[in-house]
């Protein structure tokens, strides 16, 4: 299973380099010339030695002609091998651009169930931290694989050239240095794996801790987050370990093996020298051309070891890039222009857990410029209501109409478009404030973004801050205080001012004062227009033309505020309670 599965990796990595088949083939070239001009060095090193007669019989000459020919061969491999590592970074780092692309654009197309069901900590870790391993690997492949291939073969012909006995000594001892490394590369593979995913898990711990350090040490929790990193880390550190010490022992396994190579080689040139078959300048340049001939093998080990990290790496990133997007919008989809306000919701089962039901045989008719509250205890389904409506899920079965089309055969983004959203949960990017407000109108006039602004009352802290509306923020809205970045939230909907409108604990965070004003606000925005208002305040959904009280994922109860408390149900019950003498 292991071997399938690194073979699958493999072959995607293939296909993204196959995109640089020029890059690669030129690289490939400049190897094979770097190695040819090394190889020749040897041979004007062993035709100089043996210009060197005896004492005071050395042919100057022919050497000052052999040592510039050795000096330009050695520029000639600079130039070549600077060329080659060109070649190599361009293709490894176009490759790993390409990869982080996919990724993040698998990301953005992803479905929300995949998001809220994975650690994201770790899916950050896959996009950077396993990508620059990744990218390590496939550089060190390219620099070394391909001039250790050809330095290997081309020292063969040119040693077969000078002996061949000599040569089929050092062809029959060398593939143990293979034998060597495989075994060594099998045994690391899965614990580069296991090294991996314990450092996705270990990231996903820390950006959990440090995105939410002031609920730690408010509840004392910094004991249990050490204690529950160190167990994390005493893991990562042990699969470390082990992946290391597997993959320090090919280098030293194959050194060995090489220096059988170099000493045969030794032994039977000397012997061959001594008998008068080689010169002893044939002898020098063939020793070297061993030592050349076994370093390959000591940089392809270490390229294998290497290898197998990327690869455990690459598994994990591809593992992401082929998760099932969010089904694409059919060619046909209807593209929704101006919603009229007119939501149906017939017969609906959904469940986030298939053995967990939730909700079952909703049906809700609402009418345009209606405005929805929905009220009922935590867990019966209020955020789970907009979710369908927003098409953030897709129903289970039965169907959901907006303007009598069902929001399946509908683009997303022609549906979500229509909505204004304003959630209980803020979301800020890093950007200036301006940026963050026009998100949904990016051509809105500075007019428009402080008429919204105004609307939502936030124009007045804007103004304070220190550069006003070009006042750059962090992420999440820095130092701004959660009522702050609520209205922001607010204003960014005040500005598109769409056709209907989710408000999800909209005013949660504001104080009562600013809460009356921004209720006056949303009921001149929410006139003429279809709105959801989820609330368990129950003081601000008075107004609200129907009231839905929902429980265990269904309707209990329908009405305006008066007629329910009339009814003195469920809903009675919940308001009496909020306020009760």
């Amino acid at each position: 299973m292991e071997k399938k599965s690194k073979s699958g990796v493999i072959k995607k990595v293939l296909h993204y380099i196959r995109r640089y088949i020029p890059l690669l083939v030129l690289s490939i070239l400049f190897a094979a010339a770097t190695v040819v001009l090394t190889l020749y060095f040897p041979i004007l090193t062993g035709r100089a030695i043996d210009l060197i007669l005896e004492e005071g019989n050395v042919n100057f000459s022919e050497m000052f002609v052999i040592l510039r020919t050795a000096g330009m061969v050695v520029l000639l491999t600079a130039v070549a091998q600077w060329l080659m590592n060109i070649c190599n970074n361009r293709m490894t780092y176009s490759i790993v651009k390409d990869i982080r692309r996919d990724a993040f654009d698998k990301l953005e197309r992803l479905p929300l169930s995949y998001i809220d069901s994975h650690s994201h900590g770790d899916i950050v870790s896959r996009v950077i931290a396993d990508v620059d391993t990744f990218a390590d690997g496939l550089l060190m492949g390219f620099t070394q694989l391909f001039s250790g291939v050809a330095t290997i073969v081309g020292t063969l012909v040119f040693m077969l050239t000078l002996n061949v006995r000599i040569t089929i000594v050092v062809v029959v001892v060398t593939p143990l240095s293979f034998f060597v490394a495989s075994f060594i590369a099998k045994k690391t593979f899965s614990m580069f794996q296991l090294q991996s995913s314990t450092r996705g898990e270990q990231t996903a711990l820390i950006q959990e801790m440090i995105g939410n350090q002031k609920v730690v040490q408010a509840f004392s929790h910094e004991d249990e987050a050490l204690e529950q990193f160190g167990e994390i880390n005493e893991r990562l550190g042990k699969y470390s370990l082990r992946a290391i010490f597997f993959s320090s022992l090919t280098n030293p396994s194959t050194r060995f093996v090489n220096n059988l190579v170099y000493a045969g080689v030794a032994l039977f040139g000397a012997l061959s020298a001594i008998s008068g078959g080689i010169s002893v300048g044939e002898l020098t340049c063939f020793l070297s051309y061993a030592n050349q001939y076994t370093k390959p093998f000591n940089e392809i080990s270490s390229v294998i070891t290497e290898l197998q990290n990327a690869l455990a790496c690459a598994g994990r990133i591809f593992e992401l890039i082929e998760e099932p997007a969010e089904v694409a919008d059919a060619a046909d989809a209807y593209e929704l222009e101006v919603a009229d306000g007119r939501v149906d919701v017939e017969h609906v089962y959904f469940s986030y857990v298939p053995k967990q039901k939730l909700i079952e045989d909703f049906n809700l008719h609402v009418q345009p410029g209606q405005r929805i509250a929905i009220v009922g205890p935590t867990g019966c389904g209020k955020t789970t209501l907009i979710n369908l409506l927003m098409r953030f899920y897709d129903v289970t079965s039965g169907k959901i109409l907006v303007s009598g089309h069902e929001i399946e055969n509908m683009t997303r983004h022609s549906l979500r478009k229509n909505y204004g959203m304003v959630l209980q949960e803020t979301w800020l990017k890093s950007g200036t404030i301006r940026e963050n407000i026009v998100m949904g109108k990016p051509d809105a006039t500075d007019e428009e973004v402080i008429a919204a602004a105004k609307a939502s009352h936030a124009h007045s802290f804007i103004k304070r801050l220190p550069k006003g509306y070009d006042t750059v923020i962090s992420e999440d809205g820095g130092n701004l205080s959660q009522g702050q970045k609520q209205l922001l939230c607010i204003a960014r909907v005040m500005l598109c001012l769409p056709p209907m409108l989710i408000l999800d604990e909209a005013t949660s965070s504001i104080d009562t004062r600013t809460e009356i004003r921004i209720q006056k606000a949303f009921l001149t925005m929410m006139k003429g227009r279809t709105s959801f208002i989820v609330a368990h305040r129950l003081s601000t959904i008075r107004e609200a033309d129907v009231i839905l009280v929902m429980k265990d994922g269904k309707i209990i109860e329908q009405g305006n505020h008066e007629s329910l408390l009339a009814q003195n149900g469920f809903y009675a019950n919940l308001y009496n309670s909020q306020f009760a003498n």
